[in-house]
């Protein structure tokens, strides 16, 4: 009889990251939506990890008005990369549930150390309405949840950069970003001078989900050892999944969101995952954490029959 795989679910109730309050009880809303019990429904052994502990705002100076916060997000950052590597080095699967996309950093470069220690490559598939490539220079807000794909990336302030510790954590050339429909006008040069694979909303429009998430999902496993999905609940559309910090129109249907996570469980390359941005202060009756229940799922492997 084949063993139950493991997955470990780590909280992360951050919302420094964001110009927003709320985001901090996005891990509890997504618990309180049955997670583990309908994880443990598709024959994963669950185990719960937790919650990592994160200052709130009100408690700390923003310090630097380009990089609000940046010292505490780097902090929990180092941690979360040691505790998603440990999972990992456990042979869990983890999924970690944000607080706001920031959290990625750690998420990510846990993720890629644990590869890298056996000879890997990590991919990326960053499903988001934003591109997440802002440094200080060209953010207009300082808000570090719209930089940390830069981060990863090898690019912005030394002191994130210390989370991948100081070389890019992930390669242009493995990464996909999937949903864009908001981009600021620093991050549209950064993005073409990468060399990045973007599906922006008008392309899944014209060519249809399926076809760009298969080409998405070529590129991060092509010459890696596995990959991980990014997912900001902001990729959907406000009217499907209205408790998000940074709401945009235009977004994945249900349906198209759960299809890109269905293809990604087809894959069988996924080895990390963390689902961000559920604000329950803007959301209708646990309605979003929901949907990110049925996302995780989706990517774990649920099918219809």
């Amino acid at each position: 009889m084949t063993a139950p795989r493991a997955a470990g679910i780590l909280g992360v109730p951050l919302d420094l990251g964001s110009g927003r309050r709320g985001t901090d009880m996005g891990p509890s809303a997504v618990r309180l939506a049955n997670l583990a019990p309908r994880l443990e429904g598709l024959g994963f052994l669950t185990r719960d990890l937790g919650y990592l502990a994160v200052a709130a705002p009100e408690t700390r100076q923003p310090g630097d008005e380009r990089l609000r916060f940046g010292r505490e997000i780097q902090r929990t950052c180092l941690r979360l990369r040691d505790r998603v590597k440990a999972a990992l080095d456990a042979g869990m699967f983890p999924i970690i549930l944000g607080g706001d996309h920031s959290v990625a950093m750690g998420s990510v470069a846990g993720s890629a150390h644990h590869l890298q220690e056996r000879g890997g490559a990590l991919g990326c598939l960053w499903i988001d309405a934003h591109a997440d490539v802002n440094t200080p220079e060209t953010s207009p807000s300082g808000n570090v949840h719209g930089m940390p794909l830069a981060v990863l990336l090898g690019l912005g302030d030394p002191m994130l950069l210390e989370i991948g510790r100081h070389t890019p954590v992930l390669s242009p050339r493995h990464t996909a970003l999937l949903g864009l429909r908001s981009v600021d006008e620093g991050e549209r040069k950064r993005l073409r001078d990468l060399g990045l694979l973007v599906f922006t909303m008008r392309e899944l429009d014209e060519r249809g989900v399926s076809a760009c998430v298969r080409e998405a999902i070529a590129r991060v496993t092509t010459g890696t050892a596995g990959f991980h999905l990014s997912l900001d609940m902001d990729a959907l559309d406000p009217e499907e999944a209205p408790g998000v910090a940074t709401p945009v129109p235009g977004g994945l249907t249900y349906r198209e969101a759960h299809l890109a996570c269905e293809l990604v469980a087809d894959s069988r390359k996924l080895v990390s995952m963390d689902v961000v941005e559920v604000n329950p202060i803007l959301d209708e009756h646990n309605r979003t954490a929901e949907i990110a229940v049925q996302l995780i799922l989706s990517a774990m492997g649920k099918r219809i029959y």
